[in-house]
């Protein structure tokens, strides 16, 4: 029954051998684990992000050690002997990829995400250089200056993405947020700055509050199906506007058979999953490979060829379902649970 059902796929231009991708995640950094991901069926495996935060901390850090003291005693200078290499997050990063992708027989895609041109343009080509198959930028911040307008903070993304593209050759994809003003646009121009490939949505980790110390602390809650709804409906958007060309991923969400069906029914290349598989363990993917198999064959699709866009936007019986009008019918479908008396009655 497997064997009559075609699950090959491509993104970025890489074939894969089914549209079953494991997203940046703490399983994918580590040449061991990122094994165990492999051989537990993933198709393509994205590693964990490369932070410019994290390199410039370990950088200054460094620095403030090797020069404490010097401005008192001269004798300071010497404390250290000469270090010819001082592997930093960065240099380690790139170490792992190497191994990664030495032992992999899949795709091995490194994430980025970086603050400055600089920086974003030194790592690409550096990724790249260790043999990264294709490169993601992960275009994560929070638009929290009131000085910085939505026309310059595009503008600011847009000269990110074209910079990257011009300094390597592999394939790029773009990760972003919704939240962009106006989303439809600045997706159509991430991919005119030279993306090959979106990946929706960059999932933002809200903090919480510690009552007891007033503080700040840090949050993190694995997804949940019902956060596939908002890449499902934007991916049903884009790809009739975007063309088959260009790649797209939905991310977030997807964690059973049924959500990666839906995620190419609306155009997607690939289901990109993580919190699925930290839950689950890696062979997670193998027993969602085999219950999308049965699906196809169950309903009669033989590829996901025949199976990715038969729900976009454009082949929707009601294309206004994806915007205006999905708004009032998801409003006027609550209906009142016993024992409550619904408005107006």
């Amino acid at each position: 029954m497997g064997a009559a059902v075609d699950l090959s796929t491509t993104y970025l231009g890489l074939p894969l051998r089914s549209p079953l991708v494991a997203s940046a995640s703490p399983l994918n950094g580590d040449p061991e684990t990122a094994r165990m991901v492999e051989e537990g069926g993933a198709a393509a495996i994205v590693l964990p992000s490369l932070f410019e935060e994290e390199i410039l901390h370990e950088e200054l850090q460094l620095n403030q050690a090797l020069e404490a003291g010097s401005g008192h005693f001269a004798e300071a200078l010497d404390y250290f002997p000469a270090v010819p290499e001082l592997a930093g997050a960065g240099e380690r990063y790139v170490r792992a990829l190497e191994r990664i992708k030495a032992q992999a027989s899949v795709p091995v895609i490194a994430s980025l995400n970086a603050t400055t041109r600089g920086g974003w343009v030194r790592w690409a080509k550096a990724l790249q250089d260790a043999g990264a198959d294709a490169v993601e930028l992960n275009l994560y911040h929070v638009a929290a200056d009131p000085d910085l307008t939505g026309a310059a903070m595009e503008a600011r993304d847009l000269d990110l993405v074209a910079a990257v593209r011009a300094a390597i050759s592999v394939p790029l994809a773009v990760k972003l947020s919704p939240y962009y003003s106006a989303f439809a646009n600045v997706a159509r121009e991430v991919v005119r700055a030279g993306a090959d490939g979106l990946v929706l949505f960059n999932r933002f980790y809200q903090p919480d509050l510690d009552l007891e110390n007033l503080g700040v602390v840090v949050r993190l809650d694995l997804s949940q199906p019902w956060e596939l709804r908002l890449p499902m409906r934007w991916t049903a958007i884009l790809r009739p506007q975007l063309g088959p060309a260009v790649s797209l991923a939905a991310t977030s969400g997807i964690r059973a058979a049924v959500d990666v069906v839906k995620a190419l029914m609306v155009g997607a290349d690939v289901a990109m999953m993580t919190s699925a598989a930290l839950r689950e363990g890696p062979a997670h993917f193998a027993a969602v490979e085999a219950d999308l198999r049965l699906w196809m064959v169950r309903h009669g699709y033989a590829s996901v060829d025949q199976l990715r866009g038969c729900a976009t936007q454009d082949h929707a019986e009601d294309p206004s379902a994806f915007e205006r009008a999905n708004y009032m019918q998801t409003l006027h479908s609550w209906s009142a649970p016993p024992g409550l008396v619904a408005p107006g009655s």
